[in-house]
């Protein structure tokens, strides 16, 4: 079992034991990350869907991310995976969101915005207020390598701050169960 197996197993484990379902948002790992975590046998109980979002009107469309977002801060920033991470979430019946946009190469880089160049945001809202998501995070990484290396390193960075985000909200805010099963878990079925 390879890092990323491991990993999507790791976030599985932390998510059902919690009764919390996840939502990917990706552009520049193009659904890999969302591949990674239905290749967990059983996933169904804790992953809910996932967004391929590759175009900025693909964005606006099924995220609802703004177009002056866009305009502003250009497809890879980290208000645009904010924004992604949040509609996600609101596109959904998921409590954990993810975001990835980035530059994976071999081209399309600038002076300001490299090869490798990756902005993920992490957002969680509390299973009892479903309207809102009550904790954004994202930061940017520039990630070294060719395409494919780029798009594991952001599928794996994008994993593991889900399992911290996950336990940081649980211990800092006690804003998600510890160890309940959200009602009807355990009677999805694994696809």
């Amino acid at each position: 079992m390879d890092t990323m197996d491991k990993l999507a197993a790791q976030v599985g484990e932390t998510l059902a034991h919690r009764g919390l379902l996840l939502v990917t948002a990706e552009s520049c790992t193009g659904g890999w990350i969302a591949e990674a975590i239905t290749s967990v046998a059983g996933s169904s109980a804790w992953f809910d869907r996932g967004f391929v979002t590759y175009s900025n009107l693909s964005k606006q469309e099924m995220l609802g991310v703004s177009g002056a977002t866009l305009e502003t801060h250009g497809a890879v920033s980290e208000a645009v995976a904010r924004e992604m991470a949040a509609g996600a979430l609101s596109h959904s019946i998921a409590h954990v969101g993810l975001a990835v946009t980035g530059i994976a190469g071999p081209g399309g880089g600038t002076p300001d915005k490299p090869v490798g160049m990756v902005c993920f945001a992490w957002a969680i809202k509390d299973p009892g207020n479903e309207k809102l998501a009550i904790r954004i995070e994202s930061e940017t990484r520039r990630l070294s390598g060719e395409r494919k290396g780029i798009r594991r390193q952001a599928l794996i960075t994008a994993l593991e701050r889900v399992i911290e985000m996950v336990d940081v909200a649980r211990e800092s805010y006690g804003i998600l169960p510890s160890a309940q099963k959200r009602p009807g878990c355990t009677e999805r079925m694994a696809r």
